[in-house]
């Protein structure tokens, strides 16, 4: 070959190798998010799911690329927001803090994986056959929301000892929220407490719920888990200082907007554990080999702040065991 030919074809390689290199680069990962809220309100949570996939390796906008579908409450949405990321062929469907969000994932597909959380035993609404197996397409964490209800309600106790009723504040369009119920009311049976159950799925129901609390003064109050609640819990906690009805709540930023007093566990954590089985799946498991998580850490949080707007004192060996107290 000649000397300029030569040189030619070096040339031309050099060009094309580059070219070459970006073709086999591997597509980038685009996952799905679903959920029945909005993102302003799940924004601390929404931070622990990014930590928990860069923790991982995958950091979104550079690696990793997520479709978000909210339904900015209106649970009818999800069904075709859940349809479109199908059609969008995303790797994983995350349906996290929605029990709404997660029913219609699971419904819509038995073969994309899925990751959720869910604020109580996931196979009691068929999303996993075993929690150390689940078998299928779905897997996540267990927040175990339901099952703190006693605790919670044991804490309000201690606080408010003479309160009564404790009315527990529920979202009727919550799937599991009767079920929450029915545990809370063997519980109180047990400790002698009456319970009274108010439905609150709009704002103008959540006001008419405290209207009722005001009518009959003396109680307290229980909110259940729930995302619609969650993104109104400022509502919730004006409304309980404006009536002076002392209130627990299951999660931080209840305490935060000014709630007196939150028990649960640390949804960012459980959001970061859920990131970490996203990139789990991403990088080849199936989620039905990855057993369904339980949470590693809860959260006592006391709003000293809002105890004495309502004339309250918080007893001195809540305040040392609390893991944080908001003066």
């Amino acid at each position: 070959m000649e000397r300029r030919g030569f040189i030619r074809l070096l040339a031309g390689s050099a060009i094309a190798w580059p070219f070459a290199a970006q073709a086999q680069q591997p597509p980038v990962p685009v996952i799905g998010f679903l959920h029945s809220g909005a993102p302003g309100p799940n924004a601390r949570r929404l931070a622990g799911f990014h930590k928990g996939l860069a923790e991982a390796g995958f950091v979104e906008g550079q690696n990793l690329v997520i479709e978000y579908r909210w339904a900015d409450g209106q649970n009818g949405k999800l069904a075709g927001l859940a349809a479109d990321l199908i059609a969008r062929k995303v790797a994983v469907i995350v349906a996290v803090s929605s029990q709404p969000a997660t029913l219609a994932a699971k419904t819509a597909t038995t073969t994309l994986p899925i990751v959720f959380t869910w604020p109580g035993n996931p196979m009691d609404v068929g999303l996993v056959t075993s929690l150390a197996r689940p078998g299928g397409n779905a897997t996540g964490v267990s927040t175990l929301n339901k099952e703190l209800g006693e605790k919670r309600l044991g804490l309000l106790r201690e606080v408010v000892p003479k309160a009564a009723p404790v009315y527990v504040l529920i979202n009727p369009n919550d799937p599991i929220g009767e079920e929450g119920l029915k545990e809370l009311r063997a519980t109180a049976v047990a400790r002698e407490v009456g319970l009274q159950p108010l439905y609150a799925g709009s704002e103008p129901e959540i006001e008419a719920a405290f209207a009722a609390m005001a009518a009959k003064p003396g109680g307290a109050l229980l909110v259940n888990a729930d995302p619609f609640l969650f993104t109104r819990r400022e509502l919730i906690v004006g409304l309980a200082a404006r009536h002076k009805v002392p209130g627990i709540y299951y999660d931080r930023d209840f305490a935060a907007s000014g709630g007196l007093m939150t028990y649960g566990t640390d949804l960012p954590a459980a959001w970061a554990q859920a990131g970490s089985y996203v990139a789990r799946i991403l990088k080849g498991e199936k989620p039905g080999d990855l057993p369904v998580a339980q949470p590693t850490k809860f959260e006592l949080v006391i709003n000293l702040k809002a105890a004495r707007e309502i004339g309250l004192d918080v007893p001195s060996n809540l305040q040392i065991t609390a893991d944080e107290v908001i003066e």
